[in-house]
């Protein structure tokens, strides 16, 4: 399987609490929800599209206690059925009971265990949300793909999916859209190692009069 990475993003970089004031306090954070404003029906069509090419979920432990709360009674959701039907791993090394079936805990070596998961037969293994995860794999190299759905609002506080001092990532842009609510949608495909180059006289034009 495919591992694809899906993120709900602010301008600057932050994935904290997209859903709803409450959604993720943690650190002092006051400022979620703030996707929220910014929904519409096609990208509503669009997220659900992509749920239909998952044959898995991974979840770190707070997404998953909390899509695990939500999902069940959420019957009458189109994406509802597959995020309840489909296998589920979370990985947290604390969690010792998960009821929200088929749910397997991963809590050893999380990326030797999400290789193993991987060698799966299927089409792709999703994360969503789960950013501290995100990161971890997308250091250790086993993320494929990043779809990120980019907020017009700048929040100025919270948790970033890419944090200074993070591990440098080369991605190649596959596609982009933007939806009538000011999302921009970027999809990009992992390439390994970033690749760095000097801007120099060769490259420069000359001015035209």
């Amino acid at each position: 399987m495919k591992l694809v990475v899906q993120e709900f993003l602010t301008l600057d970089g932050v994935s904290q609490g997209p859903g709803s004031p409450d959604e993720d306090p943690s650190d002092g954070f006051t400022r979620g929800g703030w996707f929220v404003p910014h929904l519409d029906e096609e990208f509503e069509r669009l997220a659900t599209a992509w749920l239909g090419e998952a044959d898995a979920f991974l979840f770190g432990r707070r997404t998953y206690e909390n899509f695990a709360r939500d999902w069940p009674k959420m019957t009458d959701h189109p994406a509802a059925r597959i995020l309840n039907g489909l296998p589920k791993y979370v990985a947290s090394p604390s969690l010792t009971k998960a009821d929200w079936n088929p749910t397997t805990i991963l809590s050893g070596d999380i990326p030797a265990e999400v290789a193993e998961v991987k060698r799966q037969p299927g089409r792709e293994l999703q994360i969503h949300g789960s950013a501290r995860l995100a990161q971890s794999l997308l250091a250790a190299g086993l993320v494929d793909t990043l779809r990120l759905a980019i907020a017009p609002v700048v929040v100025g506080q919270g948790r970033r999916l890419f944090p200074d001092g993070g591990a440098p990532a080369g991605l190649r842009l596959v596609s982009h859209r933007t939806t009538p609510g000011g999302l921009s949608v970027h999809v990009f495909e992992s390439t390994g190692l970033p690749e760095y180059g000097t801007y120099g006289a060769d490259r420069a034009t000359e001015p035209t009069s």
